[in-house]
């Protein structure tokens, strides 16, 4: 070997080593690696941070805040809560939610794709109390499994794309991936949804009870050309149920109506009383298209500029609130901010919200300007819960940013348009119609796996440059000399799966698909069959809770420990390579 190959795998080795001790963040790794590299004169200076321009990068960064759009429009709860019923059986349940994961983590990150339905899992296990554990995994693999299909589904398709761009002179398209993919995806969720959940240990403490939640009692409206004008309001309640709200009452003309309001026939003005987390209440709202309690002062702020935002907090001793109401202290002329809901545990609010004299302990829900939160907090004297990522469903614009992330994927799928481009664009969209909000365009870009991304890709092309991988590859082939094709394809699968079990996925493939293209090289075949094999290994990450981000972030809410994965991951793997290497042959032959 020579000197550069030396210290190349010797920083491989490193980083490697130090992904799997945990003890540093993995971006801090990769970019260390990185200027140790440059320093040692492996990687050029002038070269030293082109990954961070790399298409891949750029497309898993805006693919993070289209996603972000998709959320905020209401185009996922427009298809979660038509679909999604707690009455169903628990195997019924798992295949609908991972079909529904799978399919939009074809289209969107798949950890945004699990971020959007792990709340809807949970909650729906809590509606029929049952533990989440036993729905959560199967979820998380679904999203996984779902973004083989498509370039845009998973860091590593859009990093082989560009690897065989780099090395080939053209990358792979939107849907190339689909015939391996997909068939590897499709088998993956049928085991999932018949079998695999059987796998997973059940513990009863599990269960997520209503103490567990917030409750808060709000006020929702009806509008003027609403389509529930005329309904009884006994005729919302499926709708109700399905966002797990408790409808209350109806306030018409300032007076309430409980028990005789259940029949009584719906108007323009009438406010809905209701008790509802503030998910519960958003869902709530977006499917009926009602409107906050003080809808003409909401209006006025999403007018004003970067539209609005919900806050939490607790009234406090000192707190100008204390024994007023929101309309005493002026909260809506004063501070532009609308009360939407009131929590207080045990005891019964009767008046109206806005002229609720408020106690010591109270949490109330603000609508407040965006960006304003913390003078609006300071003013009222009371003190803000834990940021939990409450967001104001913008459900009126559901069609058209659906209609543009559709446009620019068909356009890019046709090749009329560069993806990164067309992704762009639709990023530059959103923020025109303030489907994303401009303040929070940056904050929706996971930042560690950009830096991931923007460092390894030097340091992978530093290694194939000094011909690491093509000893890498030679090895492989040695070891496999005088098997059949198919059996060195299932060597490269392996290796690389049981790289991405353990490190980060992204970092795998960075490694593994020059690898891929050696290995075909030497043999005198085809890459791609080999780049393909490397793209569904480095997203099949089912034995541990470290292997992938989604299988992380289900950790705790599931209940799981780290031995819990590999009983449902270790079957499904062998699944994905077993249906894998025939799909490959039939549809990308050597």
């Amino acid at each position: 070997m020579t000197t550069d190959q030396i210290i190349l795998f010797t920083l491989f080795a490193a980083v490697f080593g130090m992904l799997l001790w945990g003890r540093f963040r993995y971006d801090l790794v990769a970019f260390a690696a990185l200027m140790v590299a440059v320093v040692l004169g492996v990687v050029d200076s002038k070269d030293a941070f082109a990954g961070f321009g790399h298409p891949a990068t750029l497309v898993v960064a805006l693919v993070l805040i289209v996603s972000a759009g998709l959320t905020r429009s209401g185009a996922v709860l427009l298809i979660t809560r038509t679909l999604v019923d707690a009455s169903r059986s628990l195997g019924g349940h798992i295949t609908l939610m991972g079909v529904i994961g799978g399919v939009l983590s074809a289209f969107m990150n798949n950890v945004a794709a699990l971020a959007l339905l792990m709340p809807v899992d949970i909650q729906t296990a809590r509606k029929a109390g049952r533990s989440p554990g036993l729905s959560l995994m199967p979820l998380s693999f679904a999203t996984i499994l779902g973004g083989m299909a498509t370039l845009i589904g998973t860091p590593p398709n859009i990093i082989i794309a560009s690897i065989r761009q780099e090395s080939l002179g053209a990358p792979f398209r939107m849907f190339d991936f689909a015939p391996v993919g997909g068939i590897a995806a499709a088998a993956g969720l049928a085991f999932v949804a018949l079998i695999g959940w059987r796998f997973i240990p059940q513990r009863e403490n599990n269960v997520l009870g209503p103490e567990d939640l917030s409750p808060y009692l709000a006020e929702l409206t009806i509008p003027e050309g609403n389509a529930q004008i005329g309904k009884r309001l006994a005729e919302l309640q499926d709708a109700a149920e399905k966002a797990d709200v408790a409808m209350l009452g109806v306030i018409r003309d300032g007076k309430r109506r409980y028990g005789q309001s259940r029949n009584l026939p719906l108007r323009a003005g009438d406010a809905l009383v209701l008790e509802a987390t503030p998910d519960a209440l958003d869902e709530f709202r977006g499917t009926l298209d009602l409107h906050v309690a003080d809808a003409d002062r909401e209006d006025r702020l999403r007018a004003d500029g970067e539209g609005v935002e919900i806050i939490e907090v607790v009234v406090t001793s000192d707190s100008r609130l204390n024994g007023r109401s929101a309309q005493a202290v002026g909260l809506s002329w004063r501070q532009r901010s609308v009360l939407l809901g009131v929590s207080r545990r045990g005891k019964r609010i009767t008046s109206q919200l806005r002229k609720t004299e408020l106690q010591v302990g109270d949490i109330l829900l603000l609508l407040v300007p965006r960006d304003t939160a913390s003078h609006v907090v300071e003013w009222l004297g009371v003190l803000p819960l834990a940021d939990r990522g409450l967001a104001v469903t913008e459900n009126h614009k559901v069609w058209l940013a659906i209609g543009l992330f559709g446009g620019a994927v068909t356009a890019a799928s046709f090749g009329l348009i560069y993806l990164p481009v067309a992704l762009g664009l639709v990023v530059i969209a959103y923020v025109l119609a303030r489907i994303v909000p401009l303040s929070e365009l940056y904050t929706h870009i996971e930042w560690p796996v950009v830096v991931l991304l923007g460092s390894m890709i030097p340091l992978g092309a530093a290694l194939e440059s000094s011909g690491g991988t093509e000893l890498i590859a030679g090895a492989l082939v040695g070891l496999t000399q005088g098997l059949p094709a198919w059996v060195v394809l299932t060597v490269l699968m392996l290796v690389t799966m049981t790289l991405s079990d353990v490190l980060n996925n992204t970092a795998t493939t960075i490694v593994a698909a020059p690898v891929g293209i050696q290995m075909a090289a030497s043999l005198g075949v085809s890459p791609d069959p080999f780049l393909m094999a490397v793209a569904v290994a480095a997203s099949s990450a089912f034995l541990t809770p470290i292997g992938h981000k989604n299988n992380t972030l289900i950790l705790g809410p599931g209940g799981y420990s780290f031995g819990d994965y590999w009983r449902m991951g270790l079957p499904l793997e062998i699944i994905v390579v077993a249906v894998s290497i025939p799909a490959i042959l039939v549809f990308w032959p050597l």
